[in-house]
């Protein structure tokens, strides 16, 4: 159950009992609102909505508290209810409502053993379109690319472990004039491509791609080359369209490498993909008349978006050459994301350079109707990685960290500082630690801060076994495991968990938190709340192990499920994070 709704209902239930007489009362549907509590020692959730009612109720606050305090403790004198140990008013309205030992450990007794943790199965919530990490063909993954692919494939996690029916697609740049450049630049100088492109990587592909560049931005020659060969890629020329499979194939290579690297499952819908699409989505908006001419391009003015001038801003769907663009792609992958791909909530986790982009192809489809009412679309922007100088994370040479290199330096460095903590250790036990630690450790960093922020990357912090960072979490996981190998013995399952010391109960209490938690997470789409979920759950254990006993203890069969719970928990968790696990370190 989701222990924070279950709570809702009980001050519904009261609210209903304590202000029924209330000619104010008739119409009115409270928003009431509770929050776990900030501070342990004055209870477990708080209930501040008492606060705005007095206006409502022509009642001061605390009365309007107190009044329903004391409903609510009518309806916990009935022993099937009495789940609150304590209910109080404090300061000019504020409710502090405590949990009964006895409720918690009931609660927490059912969630360890359940392969759900407690979270109800959603009754057909629909299927959710997760847009992430499109990477450009030719051109290698780069540090940019990180937050986009760790905050997307976190995101398509938990909406799986929730419910959801998720279909994780890769938007990845596979059109467009860049093609016309690179087929010019092979056809001239590097035509093995097409005898042995099996031998090619995509390091040089992007070595190519900035050689075609140069020649484009200089050449005009060349650059007529390259407009020629655009032409005949759209046109399927036999020729250019093998080069470019070709091109996709060789980065599709590069990119799978890091996929398993970091454990991602994604299915590749690259711009072209909706190519077949482009002409009939223009003729759609054509026809329904929202488009218009401006200097040879055809518009689409949206409402409510205007230029620094205070001009509409148009949103350009054909460009004066009779070409298509972002917007146009955007606008017909969205339309079919909704009509063939069945998605009832679009999820785009694209830069936050993208933000007024996306708000215009989102306002653009409902105007064309590509998109029924119903259908949730969500931009999930993030900030910039930073260098330690504050800007652009970038190398020594000023280019731009390449991903793969970012993971290698992650994985070298936790081998080095493992093998100083376990000098004794197997180097192939200590490669294996060190891989996971070190992607875990780039995962975690980039999740536990808000998306919305920048964030500075730095490899001593994210490797540190103290704080908040994955090795930390990781921790407390193994430490479960090894408390389990020393004792020697699992609980029995249906055994109700006996809690009477205040480490024990404020741990239980955290773990039936988890399923609000993942509710949390998914209402406005920031993993790092359950980044912080798990830091206070490992805090939370590491204070009951030093605290509490279990090998001996007369308490030993209820706290071995305890920690089984924290087990359970915890690795779920972490890998709805897409961290992997340890059990030994």
């Amino acid at each position: 159950m989701i222990l924070i709704d279950w709570v809702k209902e009980q001050l519904h239930a009261a609210y209903g009992q304590a202000f029924a007489n209330l000619p104010e009362f008739q119409d009115f549907k409270p928003d009431i609102v509770v929050t776990p509590s900030t501070q342990s020692q004055y209870g477990h959730y708080q209930c501040n909505s008492a606060l705005k009612w007095s206006k409502r109720f022509n009642l001061p606050p605390k009365v309007i508290a107190e009044r329903w305090v004391q409903a609510l403790q009518n309806l916990n004198e009935n022993p099937a209810l009495k789940r609150f140990s304590e209910a109080v008013v404090a300061g000019p309205g504020f409710i502090n409502l405590r949990l009964s030992p006895e409720y918690i450990s009931e609660i927490c007794s059912n969630l360890i053993g359940d392969s759900r943790l407690g979270l109800p199965k959603l009754a057909a919530p629909g299927r959710v379109v997760v847009d992430f990490s499109s990477p450009n063909i030719a051109k290698e993954m780069h540090v940019g690319h990180l937050r986009s692919t760790i905050i997307g494939d976190a995101l398509a996690r938990i909406l799986e472990f929730v419910g959801y029916e998720v279909l994780r697609l890769n938007h990845v740049g596979d059109w467009g004039t860049q093609f016309g450049m690179l087929i010019a630049y092979i056809r001239q100088e590097h035509p093995e491509l097409l005898d042995q492109a099996h031998q090619i990587d995509l390091p040089r592909l992007m070595q190519w791609y900035q050689k075609a560049k140069r020649r484009f931005d200089e050449e005009a020659s060349f650059k007529l080359l390259a407009q020629q060969a655009v032409v005949a890629l759209q046109g399927n020329e036999p020729q250019a369209l093998e080069i470019w499979q070709k091109l996709c194939l060789i980065s599709r290579k590069g990119y799978q490498q890091i996929y398993d690297l970091l454990d991602i499952k994604i299915e590749e819908r690259g711009e072209s993909f909706y190519n077949p699409w482009l002409a009939e989505v223009v003729q759609s908006l054509e026809s329904q008349g929202l488009t218009t001419l401006s200097e040879g391009a055809l518009c689409l003015e949206v409402p409510g978006f205007i230029n620094r001038e205070g001009k509409p801003l148009p949103l350009i769907i054909k460009k004066s050459d009779g070409g298509f663009n972002y917007a146009t792609t955007d606008l017909t992958a969205l339309k079919h994301r909704v009509e063939k791909e069945r998605g009832a909530w679009l999820i785009y986790v694209v830069d936050a350079g993208q933000s007024l982009h996306l708000q215009m192809v989102f306002a653009a489809a409902r105007l064309a109707k590509f998109t029924k009412p119903d259908v949730r679309l969500d931009h999930v922007s993030f900030g910039l990685v930073l260098g330690p100088d504050g800007k652009k994370f970038r190398t020594r040479s000023g280019e731009t960290e390449k991903l793969l290199d970012l993971i290698t330096a992650a994985v070298d460095k936790a081998l080095s500082l493992l093998q100083v903590r376990n000098p004794d250790a197997s180097i192939d036990d200590l490669r294996h630690q060190a891989e996971i630690l070190g992607i875990n450790a780039i995962k975690y960093a980039d999740l536990s801060c808000n998306r919305l922020q920048d964030y500075a990357f730095s490899y001593e912090k994210m490797l540190r076994f103290e704080g908040n960072t994955a090795a930390f979490l990781l921790y407390a996981y193994v430490r479960v495991q090894s408390i389990k190998r020393k004792v020697g013995s699992n609980a029995p399952l249906g055994l109700e968990l006996n809690l009477s010391e205040a480490p024990e109960i404020e741990l239980a209490l955290k773990i039936c938190q988890f399923p609000e938690t993942l509710m949390n997470c998914l209402e406005d789409l920031l993993p790092h709340r359950l980044c912080d979920y798990l830091y206070q759950l490992s805090e939370k254990f590491h204070h009951f192990f030093h605290s509490c006993r279990v090998e001996g203890s007369p308490q030993q069969q209820s706290r071995l499920k305890l920690i089984e719970g924290v087990a359970e928990v915890m690795g779920q968790g972490l890998q709805l994070l897409g961290l992997r696990l340890l059990d030994r370190m």
